[in-house]
């Protein structure tokens, strides 16, 4: 178990500003990509002309799939695309061709409490400040689009309804990106007949919209195209279902996102390609950046690194039952990263937690508590078992900080690989980068040497019922699945329709494995209530609504707006 000399490590910007990056160009070539396939945003950003090289590659054999969660997210941080970064760095320092692929940024926990997702410390991608920002403006697309289609729904209400549709059957909300809670639940059309129906309606986020899992999930631009057509937008009061297509809208909207389909390049800070496409959210959506992307990179690398939202029962059991079921992935290797402190958290009694913010929690947990750490090592078993289930190897590992002590280290290598991991190594990437990710670089190059038998967790024909309770008890542990009147109206019409044979999508939080956000470590005994579920046919899947579960959500008392600004140069300070 080595650990590299302790140093001081700058603010994520500084690093990142301080940092000469190195021609796109040039990071194109690295990748293998031709100069006629990349189209340049700048010196230091390129969309990607991915049929020419899925063209070029088609008889290429794919590289070794690996994708990147962690244990249940804590206020602290598990740093997942630090270790996500830091490993593609590692297999790039062994000599492997590795490939890294994440997703885009919301300006929702940009300017929130989250943060932005180009990484920290020496594990990042640049240029952050773009990234985190406006980046190659594909999340701006995605809101014009969507609400191009919500003006064409209240027009053609107003304008002598051509479709019949019934307004209160409207499931088209608006988008923006950002968090704004006081747009949750609004009325349009008021005013007069001149500005439209009045209704009932509300705003989301906008890498919650259908629009955006579906540049995650397409294909190309003639199946984005196709599966806009397909959006469900309503009924008509015969109770027939309105789509896009029969608007005729889905056209213009797929024009808006003729550019935005394209996969974006930028660098890490070792200069390695890192593709960046598509954001959607892992607790409302499928969580995973684009199939495209994917599909692009492994046809470029030996290995490629993606990283899955959240933790194994969000974004990385998406990823495993919707994104490889519609790109057609076989994953090699599943790393679930962890730190001390969160799994210290996850073992607190609960009256604790309440009583501490984030800074003293923090303080409070950089002491030794060794029965919190036994008791929170609990999480990390259901996570690891969680992806055993899909037959693919796992390795754990521990984003450790100079505060962590060597035994608890091995406590926790001890119990991940008696639950089920293949190894369980310390990295210390945020600190050293690459070299600080040597020893888990190894490991996952031994995992995906092993043997995967890759398998979904349900099949395609059970009913909507049997997927949804499959995930809650056995990703979720999970005693039953309760379900509102809401619900089970959706689930009988659906049924009706047909959709009966899609994936499922949970919206649910994404602080503890149940519904309930306080329940932390590995809650046993609870059930899971459905108060809803939404049909995103152009997605192509059902995603049921869990508990108090949000689509908009809000700022909290110290957003990370405050400590952000820019000089008279242009020089932004305070982001991250």
């Amino acid at each position: 178990m080595s650990k590299l000399a302790p140093k001081n490590v700058p603010s994520d910007i500084e690093i990142a500003q301080s940092h000469k990056m190195t021609h796109i160009r040039q990071i194109a070539e690295k990748a293998g990509l031709k100069e006629e396939e990349i189209e340049y945003y700048g010196n230091y950003k390129a969309k990607i002309d991915y049929r020419k090289v899925l063209a070029r590659l088609q008889n290429h054999p794919d590289g070794k799939l690996i994708d990147v969660t962690a244990c249940t997210p804590t206020p602290l941080g598990e740093g997942k695309t630090v270790t996500s970064i830091g490993l593609n760095e590692g297999l790039n320092h062994i000599g492997k061709r590795s490939m890294l692929c994440l997703r885009e940024p919301s300006l929702g926990p940009v300017f929130g409490i989250k943060g932005g997702a180009a990484g920290g410390g020496y594990s990042q991608v640049v240029p952050m400040e773009d990234l985190n920002l406006h980046f190659t403006g594909d999340i701006h697309a995605i809101s014009i689009a969507h609400n191009l289609c919500a003006a064409a729904i209240d027009t053609s209400i107003l304008l002598k309804n051509p479709l019949n549709i019934n307004p209160l059957s409207v499931q088209w909300r608006r988008v923006v990106d950002m968090n704004d809670r006081c747009l949750r639940q609004i009325v349009v059309g008021l005013g007069g007949k001149e500005n439209g129906v009045p209704r009932e309606t509300g705003f989301d986020i906008a890498v919650a919209s259908e629009l955006m899992a579906i540049l995650a999930l397409a294909s190309d631009l003639k199946d984005l195209r196709q599966r806009i057509g397909r959006i469900l937008l309503g009924y008509n009061y015969d109770g027939q279902p309105v789509t896009a297509e029969d608007l005729k809208v889905a056209g213009a909207m797929t024009a808006l996102l003729k550019d935005a389909i394209k996969p974006n390049l930028i660098q890490s800070l070792e200069g390695n390609p890192a593709f960046i496409h598509a954001g959607p959210f892992a607790n409302i959506a499928h969580g995973n950046n684009s199939v495209i992307a994917d599909r692009v990179a492994l046809k470029l690398g030996d290995y490629v690194v993606t990283e899955s939202g959240f933790a194994s029962d969000m974004g990385a059991e998406k990823f495993m039952d919707i994104t490889c079921r519609v790109g057609g992935f076989k994953p090699n290797c599943v790393v679930i990263t962890c730190t001390v402190r969160a799994l210290k958290m996850h073992g607190m009694p609960a009256a604790m937690i309440k009583g501490l913010n984030a800074k003293k929690l923090s303080e409070v947990l950089k002491g030794r508590h060794d029965e919190y750490l036994e008791k929170g090592l609990e999480n990390l078993d259901k996570h690891i078992e969680n992806m055993r289930k899909y037959g693919i190897p796992v390795v754990n590992t521990i984003n450790r900080f100079v505060f962590d002590h060597d035994d608890e280290i091995k406590m926790i290598q001890k119990r991940a690989e008696s639950a089920g991991a293949s190894a369980s190594v310390p990295i210390e990437c945020w600190m050293h980068g690459g070299a600080g990710s040597v020893e888990a670089a190894q490991e996952v190059v031994k995992a995906c040497a092993q043997p995967s038998n890759f398998n979904f967790l349900y099949p395609d024909d059970y009913s909507i019922k049997q997927k949804i309770e499959t995930i809650a008890t056995e990703i979720y542990g999970a005693a039953g699945v309760n379900y509102l009147p809401e619900a089970e109206t959706k689930i009988k019409k659906f049924t009706e329709l047909g959709y009966g044979k899609l994936p499922i999508c949970m919206a649910k939080t994404h602080l503890s494995l149940s519904a309930d956000p306080d329940l932390k470590g590995r809650p046993r005994g609870f059930k899971v209530t459905v108060r809803d579920i939404r049909a995103s046919l152009g997605a192509g899947f059902l995603y049921p609504l869990l508990g108090d579960m949000r689509t908009m959500p809000g700022l909290g008392g110290d957003p990370a707006y405050r400590s952000i600004d820019v000089d008279e140069n242009g020089t932004i300070s305070g982001l991250f």
